[in-house]
């Protein structure tokens, strides 16, 4: 059978055809059924990887989720299979990862963060993320594209917009939103070009991407995983979780990816009292919405048109909850939400611009090789590449005033303080009171409440709107709550079974309408 000339009837091919192989289904894969596959000996990590490099290859000019791919990836998966089963110890030995191209890897692969600027440069050791999936036995696809410098360049850049990777696609509605800074890695998992992926949030970035591509994102207590070789905003805020189709896939990952690390010592010591005794996967119970108590956020979060299809599925999902036995606490509000959104009166936009400079320029100094060494470097860098950064249209004002920070300061201190006690005053006052085990919000909505706290939260898909986008709902937690939001996610999920496969807004048939669930 001859190429099709036309990408968009490739396209077609790629998505409508049966893509299987000795009857294992390659489309919506989850990890345990891989592992089934790998033990009945239908599948080999070989042909997964060569399956999703195929997937890249046909669909990465439309989307552009992924940055490069990993030219020992095939040798990495042949030598997987060749481990002895009795040796695999993790559910993620031979399956192929996408890391978001600002965690970095000891190996043929760039670590850039988006950026033209720092191409070329070796880092001296895996991230510390990265060495745990190496040691699970996961085969390094690559690494997913992003929104340059975590979109803090400048604001008004697109989300999913970097120098090296291009314009990343939604593949549900391509003119949409792909949404924040580790978009590649959502949309990569979402057109299954990938089962697994990592991503990286300081104020939503794992969390809205997660919900604009209909799939499912952890963002973990920070500390939980850690932050070493990962080119970070803040350390009080930014955090490494998974992004994947299912809430048990993602779950399987973070179980290999937390604990601690010498490198992140202090977060990691002290997020490691969290971790619970028998691991995560304990936790994806069918009935675990039974008995929780969810406190739902009216004022300022579901402000829906009355009638309108988000309102009507957010009820129907308040119903199925209900149903499955938790307890909704209704029309609750956090008194000082309106500060918290705010990140200029908050504090949290100074601390952010002085940690940014000190953290990459620690980050850029400890490089093996790198063509900058600072975040002044970056900046002349862009200065010195106008047409390639985009910078006439897309500027770099954000770098240029955290390049004017000098470190910990009176305002930086007085930033910490008044974040500290919008927390206390704000999300722990209300949970403690009502006796939360969850706040629910949709989309990304409550991104900054967990952000400025350090606090974890999980999006799952809840629907999709009358144009076709997706959108998620999002369970919100205390510190070293992942435990009852995994159950509450986890239940959620099987109950209501949202999510469906993105057809790159090629409409096929007349029938082929948008459902809100």
């Amino acid at each position: 059978m001859s190429k099709p000339n036309s990408p968009f009837l490739h396209l077609f091919l790629s998505l409508f055809l049966a893509t299987a192989i000795n009857g294992f289904q390659f489309e919506e894969a989850t990890v345990e059924s891989i592992q089934t596959a790998f033990n009945q000996g239908i599948l080999t990590s070989r042909l997964l990887t060569e399956y999703y490099l195929s997937q890249i290859e046909t669909l990465n000019p439309l989307l552009h989720a992924v940055i490069e791919v990993n030219p020992d990836a095939l040798s990495q998966a042949d030598q997987a299979d060749q481990t002895d089963p009795s040796r695999r110890t993790s559910v993620l030995h031979g399956i192929p990862v996408l890391l978001k191209d600002n965690i970095a890897t000891k190996d043929k692969l760039n670590t850039t963060s988006g950026s033209l600027a720092l191409g070329g440069s070796v880092a001296p050791r895996d991230a510390g993320v990265v060495q745990r999936l190496r040691d699970a036995g996961a085969v390094i696809l690559g690494k997913a594209s992003m929104s340059e410098w975590c979109n803090f360049r400048a604001k008004g850049i697109p989300a999913g917009w970097s120098a090296r990777g291009g314009q990343g696609k939604n593949p549900y509605v391509l003119s949409a939103t792909p949404c924040s800074s580790s978009s590649g890695s959502a949309i990569a998992v979402a057109a299954n070009m990938v089962t697994v992926t990592l991503g990286t949030e300081t104020d939503g970035s794992i969390i809205c991407p997660s919900s604009f591509n209909s799939v499912v994102g952890i963002k973990p207590t920070v500390g939980l995983t850690s932050r070493s070789g990962v080119m970070i905003i803040s350390p009080r805020m930014d955090t490494i979780g998974p992004i994947c189709r299912t809430v048990s896939d993602a779950v399987h990952v973070l179980e290999a990816i937390v604990g601690n690390d010498p490198l992140d010592a202090e977060a990691t010591t002290d997020a490691s009292v969290y971790i619970p005794e028998g691991g995560y996967k304990q936790f994806l119970k069918n009935e675990g919405l039974r008995g929780k108590r969810l406190g739902i956020l009216r004022k300022g979060f579901f402000s829906f048109p009355k009638g309108s299809l988000k309102e009507q599925v957010f009820e129907e999902h308040f119903k199925i909850m209900r149903e499955g036995g938790a307890v909704l606490v209704d029309d609750l509000e956090i008194a000082n939400i309106s500060i918290i959104r705010n990140s200029n009166h908050s504090g949290e936009w100074a601390l952010m611009q002085a940690e940014f400079k000190l953290f990459l320029n620690a980050y850029l100094s400890d490089l093996s090789v790198s063509p900058v060494r600072s975040l002044q470097d970056v900046i002349e860098f862009n200065n010195n590449h106008p047409i390639e950064e985009k910078l006439d249209e897309f500027s770099q004002t954000n770098l240029i005033e955290s390049q004017q920070t000098d470190g910990y300061g009176y305002k930086e201190n007085q930033a910490i303080s008044n974040l500290n006690q919008l927390c206390e005053e704000g999300l722990e006052k209300l949970m403690k009171e009502q006796k939360l085990d969850a706040i629910v919000t949709p989309g990304a909505s409550a991104s900054s409440i967990l952000a400025i706290g350090g606090y974890p939260g999980i999006s799952v898909p809840a629907g999709y709107d009358s144009d076709g986008i997706p959108f998620g709902i999002c369970f919100g937690g205390l510190k070293g709550f992942e435990p009852r939001l995994i159950e509450i996610a986890f239940a959620f999920e099987q109950a209501t079974r949202v999510r469906k496969q993105p057809n790159f807004g090629i409409k096929l048939f007349e029938d082929d309408l948008v459902s809100g669930i």
